[in-house]
């Protein structure tokens, strides 16, 4: 499936629910647009004086059942296709978990490793100018996402307080705790991975201790994720981001790499060793023998050309739309589980919704209540994700996309058409 393709594969998933659910066309052909694209020219002046132009999005899916909420990308990949398939996907994930926000996404065309600090810090000063008309802390409100952190988030907030004269901390979440941040909200989503891997094993009667995984990316959710599971019990015998892929058959020793990566310039694993570690091919990591993979990396990573590789019973999606329906269809017909992306990654926007209620209130949680209010959040989902799987005799996408449109549907019937 090409670049282009993301939206269609989203829309699939859409139309795929709608019929179960007996949506009418009028409603699936309203969720089937997103309400509002942005696209921006951002001129940057880089530090050698010339000037770059850099292209920017931001799309707004739904606001049907309370304020947009997505992240904002930054890589070098990064298509208006991609921003709307996001978006529409960052609705269900909001529904799916029941919090009232609607789906929204950002993203700059740009590769950022190739940029110095000040010329990510001007870029992002500039993109958030050029989104500001329709973002706020009731219309639209950014994360971190690929290529983007903490600190990001940290300028695009005192971007928008320049502009309105006061500080705006509910503006963003995702923002370092000295600026209003939520404790536990970096490790948020790779801690849902966990909570749900945890509950799936459950249901299979599997216990940690004896599960092998496989995390493809390193980055903050695959590197959380590796090391949560880790805590756990259970076995991570490979990850991978960027560099390369890591193996040790007996199991990696997770938290040597995260403290490894913190010394690299973009956070790598680039040059890594350790007793019994072997650096494997890429692509090998789609296919051990492991009981979970954790794809944590970027979109459509496992297709029909690699699918027939893989030997995990369970998939559990770190990252957003990593893969494709016809791959999916595969994996089903062997009898693996998938879980979707929708729930299995949502921990992330479940503690920007709690930061963002945090910010509204100025009264803020320790990270003990943060964790707790999170695990219920992802236990009580997944266990209605599960019965209606069960009830219904589908697969756990079906059943969340079930349960997600149809809230959404619901909102946009009640509210009704306007004018």
């Amino acid at each position: 499936m090409s670049k282009a393709g993301v939206f269609a594969m989203a829309l699939e998933q859409l139309e795929s629910a709608a019929k179960r659910l007996k949506i009418s066309d009028s409603t699936l052909r309203v969720l089937s647009h997103p309400e509002r694209e942005l696209t921006v020219s951002c001129p940057v002046v880089m530090d050698d004086g010339r000037i770059e132009v850099f292209t920017g999005h931001r799309v707004q899916h739904s606001n049907a059942r309370g304020p947009c909420k997505g992240g904002i990308r930054f890589h070098q990949s990064v298509t208006l296709d991609e921003v709307k398939a996001l978006a529409m996907w960052m609705t269900w994930k909001c529904a799916v978990v029941n919090i009232p926000y609607g789906g929204g996404k950002g993203g700059v065309q740009v590769d950022v490793t190739k940029l110095s600090k000040e010329e990510i810090r001007r870029l992002t000063r500039r993109y958030t100018v050029s989104i500001m008309p329709i973002i706020g802390p009731h219309k639209d409100i950014p994360a971190p996402d690929v290529g983007t952190n903490a600190e990001t988030m940290g300028w695009i907030m005192d971007t928008v307080s320049m502009f309105q004269g006061s500080t705006v901390l509910d503006i963003v979440t995702g923002k370092s705790i000295d600026l209003g941040g939520s404790l536990g909200r970096r490790e948020a989503t790779g801690r849902g991975v966990m909570f749900n891997t945890l509950e799936l094993l459950k249901r299979l009667d599997m216990q940690p201790c004896r599960t092998k995984v496989a995390v493809q990316g390193f980055g903050n959710v695959g590197s959380v994720s590796a090391d949560l599971l880790h805590r756990q019990g259970c076995r991570i015998l490979a990850v991978s981001d960027v560099t390369g892929a890591y193996y040790h058959p007996d199991g990696l020793p997770i938290p040597d790499m995260i403290e490894y990566c913190k010394t690299t310039r973009h956070n790598v694993l680039d040059g890594f060793s350790a007793p019994g570690v072997s650096k494997i091919d890429m692509n090998d990591i789609f296919g051990l023998d492991v009981d979970v993979f954790v794809p944590a990396a970027l979109e459509k990573q496992i297709t029909i050309d690699n699918v027939d590789k893989i030997k995990a019973r369970a998939i559990i999606e770190g990252a957003n739309g990593p893969t494709s329906p016809d791959a999916e269809r595969v994996l089903l017909k062997k009898g693996k589980y998938v879980v979707p992306d929708i729930l299995a990654n949502s921990g992330g926007v479940v503690v920007s919704y709690f930061e963002w209620v945090q910010s509204i209130q100025s009264f803020f949680w320790d990270e003990e209540e943060v964790n707790k209010n999170l695990q219920n959040v992802i236990v009580r989902s997944f266990e209605a994700v599960w019965k209606v799987a069960q009830e219904e005799k589908t697969d756990l996408r079906n059943a969340a996309m079930m349960i997600a449109v149809k809230r959404v549907a619901q909102a946009v019937e009640e509210r009704g058409i306007f004018p």
